[in-house]
């Protein structure tokens, strides 16, 4: 009986499985493939093999380099402040109990907004001379000039500020996830601690956090893959300036491609992104989950 059930689960899950290889699995092989050749950037253009070639050119090129380093900048800027906001934001829910249905729902919106339409509204907030943004630090006293600060077009804080919209746009998922989390931990263990005389820090620090690793690293992870390929929310605000500081792999990938037509490059410069990506959540896996550990 329990082999038939593992034939039926099989039988079930076999049109999926056929999808996923057909629609994914054999373009990420090919994909990974033209990663070896020289292509013509012309449909039925010649291939030439060049091996490893393509990858010895993107490490070798600075603006590969530069880019991989601003990618992880990058990521790293949002997935902080989207996890630190996330965890006090749901910590505020969880202590507001059934009061925070309509909280919740409100803070849930900018999940809604397209990526794109976030980073057109950010624009026109953060663009210089006549941002909205500045213009109301002007008005209260905190700049003597709506150009005092220049969000983006001054290299020095451009990437930062290119990472508001994805703060704003994702900070919900965060707090949904951790949330979530939070409520499937046993209200007796925090009750316990309590009585004991454990302080919140103690509580939050000692039980909640390690009682939420797999949560958080779920969160971090998906958010974390998700960041570090930010593309349309850069694109639209910046498109990679001023002076390549916003240029981050996804949009190196994309100009390689399109603008300088070398599908080749392009193909490698992914391979090596989705091996980076692989390792970094393995890592993340067994560093903050650690599976197997609970025992």
């Amino acid at each position: 009986m329990r082999l038939a059930d593992r034939r039926f689960a099989a039988l079930l899950m076999l049109p999926a499985a056929a999808f996923l290889a057909i629609f994914i699995g054999w373009p990420l092989v090919q994909f990974v493939w033209d990663g070896f050749f020289k292509i013509s950037p012309f449909a039925g253009g010649p291939r030439q093999f060049v091996g490893f070639g393509n990858y010895v050119r993107l490490f070798q090129d600075a603006d590969f380099l530069n880019s991989a380093w601003r990618t992880a900048a990058y990521a790293a800027i949002v997935v902080t402040f989207e996890f630190v906001l996330g965890l006090a934001v749901a910590l505020v829910f969880t202590a507001l109990g059934n009061a925070s249905r309509v909280f919740r729902t409100v803070f849930l919106y900018p999940l809604m907004i397209a990526p794109i339409v976030a980073g057109l509204l950010w624009r026109f907030l953060l663009i210089d001379n006549f941002g909205i943004v500045n213009d109301l630090l002007t008005r209260v006293g905190i700049l003597h000039a709506s150009t005092d600060i220049q969000w983006l077009s001054n290299p020095s804080i451009a990437l930062f500020s290119v990472a508001i919209p994805d703060i704003w746009l994702t900070t919900s998922f965060i707090t949904l996830v951790l949330f979530a989390g939070l409520q499937n931990i046993p209200g007796d263990v925090v009750e316990a601690a309590r009585i004991d005389g454990a302080r919140y820090p103690t509580i939050l620090f000692r039980i909640l956090l390690p009682l939420l690793r797999p949560v958080i690293a779920v969160a971090l992870i998906v958010r974390g893959i998700d960041a570090a390929r930010a593309f349309d929310v850069i694109l639209i605000q910046t498109n990679g300036g001023p002076e390549s500081s916003t240029q981050t792999l996804s949009l190196l990938i994309y100009q390689t491609m399109v603008r300088f037509g070398d599908p080749g490059l392009a193909s490698a410069m992914g391979t090596v992104y989705l091996v980076v990506m692989l390792a970094v959540a393995i890592v993340a896996i067994l560093s903050i989950w650690r599976p197997g550990s609970e025992d």
